[in-house]
């Protein structure tokens, strides 16, 4: 094992999540010094955590941890346990990451209350409810936890087990600053949650992130014809690493390949049989992981086959477009087509993970990553004028910055309406005539080729009702031409295209709901656009995507 890094290691989660335990062990190991900060604050005053709780209040017990976080933040070659909210302040975070690489720890709340046992000697947790305390106190840090791009699940490792994953971390990212940290977006919703991680070479390290992810009694790769070639050899020689020390997480070295033809006139239920079929031949249990490598298609059949198999396993997403990375793999909608319409047989299905590496997108079709480019402008039409702007003047050389920025957008709307409900429903701007477009054609239209057509008829739509300004419309439409997307609407007549959106499983009291734009940033659900106004605007985009 290379330790010729003098930075600290830094282990830091949730009380319960066995960050001392594991601490210690690392360091014997590591052949290092143990520091637990709260054990240090308790040395140096002569007084319990409790006592000084209880006596000088939380506040006073605050500054002793910023004092502390301030002082390792010079020190090295230690492995140090934080307190379970020492962390929880930028400042304190900022102080000990000096010269630091930091590891959270997690654990779901069965797992921590069983563990804990009870609130004795945890002053946070002094309720006679201590249980739904304790719940209450981890949803509202979560996401400062999840905000940690290293995270290892210790539910259900044992001590040894955990420090593994652990020392995978540090060999991968910590020696001798190897890899570059990803950046983290937290998805929260009630005690859980997942982290969207997006880094350049992120399929090479997913082997050690999936293992720290959880603990997978077997592992399935499902791709298709496209993918599998260029990324499944890949990505299995990534698993089969994490198999070996100092990971040791032997279930990765065997993975299942499961590959479906590639396109949406394969997102049906005969390939999700046929997934079922090979999983089951392959020996995948409950207690399994399926990792969806793909586009959008891939991912909502994986999603909803890992919804379904065995009434559920574990999933993660490996978005492999740029469509897939910005919207399909974050939120947990999953599902397949039926010959009525898109998406009318799914299940919600939250990921464990989602690891996004922009590098792959250099084998994807000029064609292909246009049409991507169609849900990053939603995206900027939706909730950042910022994104927009950029992309309306053409600046789109930074993949990762506009990835980062939209999957923040569908995160953000996402959280509000997890089930979508409401809210969330707003991501749906130009699927409606999206949609019916796609249908028609027989689903030979590209999906972001469509929404893109749907987005440019939503912009003059809502200018036509004077919900927006017609600059407003000018400037999307004008944005998605530029990025060399089509906003001219198909030649089929405007009553048939009418016709294929009432099959739209987002209809409402039998009424067709509208996304649209009332100024960039800021869009409304609409279901009273009177019929008549909609046919005009579809003729008038058929004749030049004049906006009037």
């Amino acid at each position: 094992m290379r330790l010729t890094d003098p930075r600290n290691l830094v282990l830091t989660g949730f009380m319960g999540c066995g960050k001392s335990a594991i601490g210690r062990e690392v360091a014997r190991r590591m052949g290092r010094a143990f520091v637990d900060t709260d054990q240090l604050i308790e040395t140096r005053t002569g007084r319990s955590i409790p006592d000084i709780f209880a006596r000088d209040g939380e506040a006073a017990f605050r500054a002793l941890e910023a004092e502390i976080c301030r002082e390792l933040g010079v020190a090295q070659d230690l492995v140090i346990a934080t307190g379970g909210w020492t962390l929880g302040t930028p400042e304190n975070r900022a102080a000990i990451a000096v010269n630091s690489l930091v590891i959270c720890l997690r654990a779901d709340a069965v797992t921590l209350i069983e563990r804990l046992g009870s609130a004795e000697g945890r002053p946070m947790l002094a309720d006679q409810d201590w249980q739904a305390r304790l719940r209450g106190l981890l949803a509202r840090r979560l996401p400062v936890y999840l905000s940690f791009p290293l995270q290892v699940n210790t539910a259900n490792l044992s001590v040894g087990q955990a420090a593994d994953r652990v020392l995978a971390l540090w060999e991968t990212f910590g020696p001798d600053g190897a890899e570059q940290l990803p950046a983290s977006l937290p998805v929260t919703y009630g005690e859980d949650g997942y982290s969207v991680l997006i880094g350049d070479g992120l399929l090479e390290q997913a082997g050690v992130l999936l293992a720290a992810a959880g603990r997978w009694s077997g592992i399935a790769v499902i791709s298709d014809q496209v993918v599998e070639p260029l990324y499944v050899p890949q990505l299995t020689a990534a698993l089969q690493r994490a198999a070996q020390p100092p990971c040791s997480a032997a279930a990765m070295g065997h993975p299942i390949s499961a590959t479906m033809p590639a396109g949406e006139a394969y997102k049906t239920l005969e390939t999700v049989t046929q997934l079922y079929a090979t999983l089951l031949a392959g020996g995948l249990d409950r207690g399994g992981l399926i990792l969806a490598l793909g586009g959008g298609v891939v991912g909502d059949v994986a999603g909803f086959t890992a919804a379904t198999y065995m009434r559920g396993v574990a999933l993660a997403q490996l978005p492999t477009t740029l469509l897939a990375m910005v919207d399909s793999s974050v939120g947990g909608k999953t599902g397949v087509d039926l010959p009525y319409g898109k998406n009318l047989v799914g299940a919600f299905k939250q990921p464990v993970t989602v690891l996004i590496d922009p590098l792959v997108l250099k084998t994807l079709p000029d064609a292909e990553l246009r049409a991507g480019m169609a849900e990053v402008v939603k995206a900027g039409v939706i909730g950042d004028p910022e994104l927009f702007a950029r992309l309306e003047r053409g600046a789109i050389a930074d993949m990762a910055w506009l990835i980062h920025r939209a999957v923040a957008v569908k995160i953000a709307v996402v959280e509000a309406d997890p089930y979508e409900r409401g809210y969330r429903a707003v991501l749906n701007l130009g699927h409606t005539f999206g949609h019916a477009f796609e249908l028609l054609s027989e689903y030979r239209m590209r999906h972001g080729e469509a929404v893109a057509i749907g987005m440019a008829v939503a912009a003059q739509l809502a200018a036509r009702l004077g919900l927006c300004q017609i600059e407003t419309a000018q400037r999307i439409i004008g944005t998605l031409q530029r990025l060399g997307l089509p906003t001219a609407v198909p030649a089929y007549p405007a009553e048939t295209i009418w016709e294929a959106m009432t099959h739209d499983k987002k209809k409402r009291d039998g009424r067709l709901r509208f996304v649209l734009p009332h100024a960039i940033g800021h869009v409304a659900i609409h279901d009273d656009v009177p019929r008549e106004q909609v046919l005009e605007v579809l003729e008038m985009l058929k004749e030049g995507d004049r906006v009037s």
